[in-house]
């Protein structure tokens, strides 16, 4: 493994920096030196421990300016999605901890309410700011208080039809809610130096805002085609000298920049007058650079989004070298090798092109790939449409960000039986980013819903014919799921045959216990066989593969020739256990006395760690399984040892 070069840098200013109270002791001539050791602790910080870099690096200077303009914690202030939020964690009392982030015990990846009282809002997937704020500020004018809100959300934030609505609620209100827009990518409208700044400040000072909110009362007096001429004239001045804004203006918020979000000096007094200013949504539209500051990540602001461990020096990650592949890259590869022989097949993303692998399938069929940005449940409704027309779409997801796309699921594929494959990516537990994005939830939210097909990958060899199954599925929707990290190591065919559907496997047969899983737990099952057969206990392991619809004479033959039926499964409970109890219960083969015990994940939110130690914390290896077999058998003392 490569080493990995650390340099701690030399920080006296923000030595003197525990919190804002400290901040705000600076002069401003003072801050861009801080803005520049903030940086450098930053990229340090994240050399050590992975995670998001280059969103964090592009808001250094505006977390600097928020924190010392505005009264924070009382003043809240709502980081959207929250990957940007690592320089303002070491300037919210949380330095000390910054090299924990993303592991065990440490600080999460992302905004966290629990973890500080300068995270008013906890966010790990997008587009929720605005909403959480406009809440915010409505309860804090219900209860009389004068603090400000402030909502920090990018430009990829704003693909997301919720951001809109939460808009357009904000825009026919008189509460007083600040929008950051932070546009790092989608340039609505460049700055364009001075001037530009001389104008942004000038119309969000208290003196303009008030003299306009004067003048529209004034303009109410006079008949209506009066206003509207005026209203015109005044949306068209300031977009030749803003630039832009009138989407914004029309949502009913005020439009403010755009601003350097890299220039103090512009920035500190615009943040000033918007928190002076009076009733009403305003919005202030900052540019800023991914990756400021460190030429590594300014020049490939993709790679730097989220980062292994690296070298600060050379901007190396380290990445051990796989002993598989990748299950994400198992998954592109088949799609592609299926899509060169059916010219039907289309694949969607929602802004996640290479962490589902379609970066490569658009690469190689680029007219058909789509990435719909943040927009989850365009994306499936989107895939619906083009499932009616007769093409084969591919809904490639994070199954954490499907959630967010669930009605649409049942409303517009579902209830109409339209055969739109779902790729569940990321399914179970995922490690660093931690509950908020682990996929604990699919096989409930699926397997309750008719005449849908839904498939869990034991390996990668699995995963590829569970790609040329759903492909040849034409009549009503389907899902396969498949976690994050490498395969188990074991050969893929290079001709996909499909899979029966509903039918599973036994892999090794054995005496008074069986051993039912889905999913990638096939591997533990294996290892806890080994050590039952060690205890003279031979059992059967077999592996589902469908979790709906159920392999009913398999499970059949368990309950029938085994004493104890263990099933197993990296989802919660409503899932696939759930889904086998019920059968059970319904064809009264539990009547005989058979003792059944499903291992689902437990009943909480499970914090980041190694994905290895999360799984141990679930209670889902072999060892658990082991103890669970042993306690059916009456050996609680032997069971409370190996759960210890």
């Amino acid at each position: 493994m490569t080493t990995v070069t650390i340099s701690p840098p030399h920080t006296p200013l923000l030595d003197q920096v525990a919190g804002p109270e400290d901040l705000r002791t600076l002069t401003e001539e003072q801050l861009p030196a801080l803005a520049a050791e903030l940086r450098a602790e930053t990229i340090e910080a994240v050399s050590i421990t992975g995670g998001h870099l280059g969103a964090g690096l592009g808001v250094i200077e505006l977390t600097i300016a928020l924190h010392y303009v505005f009264d924070t914690p009382r003043d809240r202030l709502i980081w959207d999605v929250g990957h940007q939020a690592y320089p303002h964690k070491i300037l919210t009392h949380r330095r000390d901890r910054i090299r924990t982030l993303r592991q065990g015990g440490g600080l999460s990846g992302f905004t966290k309410r629990a973890e500080s009282e300068y995270d008013p809002f906890g966010a790990a997937h997008s587009s929720t700011s605005i909403s959480a704020g406009l809440g915010m500020a409505v309860a804090r004018d219900l209860k009389g208080d004068n603090n400000n809100v402030i909502a920090v959300i990018g430009d990829g934030a704003m693909s997301a039809g919720m951001a809109y609505e939460a808009m357009n609620n904000a825009g026919s209100m008189d509460s007083r809610l600040i929008v950051i827009l932070n546009d790092n990518d989608m340039s609505i409208a460049p700055p364009v130096g001075a001037m530009s700044a001389y104008l942004a400040r000038l119309m969000s000072s208290r003196s303009y805002v008030n003299f306009r909110h004067m003048a529209k009362q004034m303009i109410q007096r006079f008949p209506k085609s009066f206003e509207r001429t005026a209203r015109r004239a005044e949306e068209y001045a300031r977009g030749m000298a803003s630039g832009g804004g009138t989407l914004f203006e029309e949502l009913g918020f005020y439009y403010v920049g755009p601003i350097d979000g890299h220039n103090l000096e512009h920035l500190l007094p615009i943040l000033r007058n918007v928190r002076d200013a009076g009733n009403g949504p305003i919005l202030v539209h900052v540019m800023t650079q991914k990756g400021k500051g460190y030429p590594p990540a300014e020049a490939a602001a993709d790679k730097y989004h989220g980062v292994a461990r690296f070298d600060v020096t050379t901007g190396a990650q380290v990445k051990s070298k796989p002993n598989a592949p990748q299950y994400t890259r198992v998954f592109s590869d088949a799609l592609i090798k299926l899509a060169e022989k059916d010219e039907r097949i289309v694949a969607i993303t929602g802004a996640m092109p290479s962490g589902t692998g379609l970066d490569r399938f658009g690469e190689r069929f680029p007219k058909r790939c789509f990435d719909v940005g943040i927009a989850e449940q365009h994306a499936v409704t989107f895939a619906a449409g083009l499932a009616t027309e007769g093409l084969k779409p591919v809904c490639a997801i994070y199954s954490t960000f499907l959630q967010r796309g669930y009605d649409q699921v049942v409303h517009d594929v579902a209830i109409q039986r339209l055969p739109v494959r779902f790729a569940l990516d990321r399914a179970g537990l995922v490690g660093a980013d931690g509950a908020t994005h682990a996929g604990s939830f699919d096989l409930a939210y699926l397997g309750c819903l008719p005449d849908f097909v839904l498939m869990a990958a034991a390996d990668e060899a699995e995963l590829a014919r569970m790609v040329a199954t759903s492909m040849a599925i034409d009549d009503r929707p389907s899902a396969f799921r498949f976690p994050r990290g490498e395969g188990v190591g074991v050969e893929i065919p290079d001709d996909l045959q499909p899979l029966e559907i509903g039918k599973g496997r036994i892999l090794r047969e054995g005496g008074r216990v069986a051993i039912l899983s889905l999913g990638t737990r096939l591997a533990e099952a294996l290892k806890a066989a080994d050590e039952l057969a060690g205890r003279g206990f031979p059992a059967t392991v077999a592996d589902a593969r469908f979790a709906k619809p159920l392999d009913e004479a398999l499970i059949r033959r368990l309950a029938t020739e085994h004493e104890i039926l263990i099933t197993i499964e990296e989802g919660s409970i409503g899932g696939f256990g759930s889904h086998v109890l019920h059968y059970l219960a319904k064809s009264g083969l539990l009547d005989r006395g058979l003792k059944v015990r499903p291992m689902v994940l437990p009943d909480v939110f499970l914090d980041q760690d190694a994905p290895g130690a999360m799984y141990d914390a679930a209670g889902l290896n072999a060892r658990h399984i082991v103890a669970e077999v042993l306690a059916a058998l009456g050996d609680a003392a032997a069971a409370k040892v190996l759960r210890a």
